[in-house]
């Protein structure tokens, strides 16, 4: 789940049990180890200006970014609590799941985010073919928006094309050139969710399906096969959610006590969202902790 997945373990997994956290609780960021415009530190440092105490670091599909994260919150008296999110899909549909204290060298798991993160690569790479047939753009431009070590995705291929003045900013990529009904977009290899659900659970992680509620829920069948194989709750509070489907599974967090967070989707300059815009409430915080055996939070 990234080079420097068995540093970050061990760091992780300094902490006493016994000690609690303190809240407000963002419990789902990102930075430029995935399609954050932040480094881990900066990200942190980010949380803490807007009110945080306690914030995740939930790159997509890797854990490389946790060392450097728990430093810096720690050295800011913030709570650390190691996370990543899990690229799944069912149909034509992706699904996010958030994973919470996983042990970031469980060798299922991270065969697989090995595998998705090379699939995110193989797919940039088509993407930029096809839309340089049509716009001044080439694959130099995009590799210039990462970092060392990141998962290229598509946020990449916006950044460059932002950077070449093809459109105004991210959300004009998203609803034109990378839409996925547009003729550039490739599919990203993804395991289906109850899969994703089994390997984090087996990964001694607690799986959160991230802003569930937005245009169309999963099928039920769907959503109870993910809850029979372990599925912790829902990310009810954020800003992609519509108010009937969260009610819906609301009620469907309540009738199986599940989890239920609130979080920004923090992404620094790429999205609009800003940390603890939404919150975890501290009892759902302690459950999560309870639950997690893969690695552990770490605190100040």
């Amino acid at each position: 789940m990234g080079a420097a997945s068995a540093n970050a373990g061990r760091y992780a997994r300094r902490v006493q049990r016994e000690r609690r956290f303190e809240g407000p609780s963002d419990l789902h960021l990102h930075s430029s180890h995935s399609d954050g415009t932040e480094p881990p530190a900066q990200v942190m440092a980010a949380a803490h200006r807007h009110g945080l105490h306690t914030a995740a670091l939930t790159d997509h599909d890797t854990t490389s970014g946790w060392a450097e994260a728990a430093e810096a919150a720690t050295s800011l008296g913030m709570t650390f609590v190691p996370g990543m999110e899990l690229s799944a899909r069912h149909r034509w549909r992706s699904v996010h799941l958030l994973a919470y204290l996983v042990d970031p060298d469980d060798t299922d798991l991270r065969s697989m985010t090995d595998r998705i993160r090379s699939s995110r690569l193989d797919r940039a790479q088509i993407m930029a073919e096809r839309i340089s047939h049509d716009y001044d753009i080439a694959w130099d431009d995009i590799v210039a928006q990462t970092t060392d070590g990141a998962t290229v995705g598509r946020p990449h291929i916006a950044d460059a094309l932002v950077a070449r003045g093809i459109v105004a900013d991210r959300t004009e990529a998203f609803a034109g050139i990378l839409h996925p009904s547009g003729d550039y977009y490739v599919a990203l290899y993804a395991p289906d969710p109850v899969t994703a659900v089994e390997l984090v659970v087996a990964a001694g992680g607690v799986p959160i399906i991230a802003h569930p509620a937005g245009r169309s829920l999963l099928p039920d069948s769907v959503l109870h096969a993910m809850l029979d194989a372990g599925l912790a709750g829902f990310e009810l509070a954020h800003r992609e959610n519509l108010p009937e489907p969260t009610a819906l599974l609301a009620d469907l967090a309540t009738d199986r006590d599940l989890i239920v967070t609130g979080s920004s989707d923090y992404h620094g300059l790429g999205k609009p969202n800003i940390p603890g815009e939404n919150t975890t409430a501290d009892d759902m915080v302690e459950r999560i902790f309870t639950r997690g055996r893969g690695t552990s939070p770490v605190f100040p």
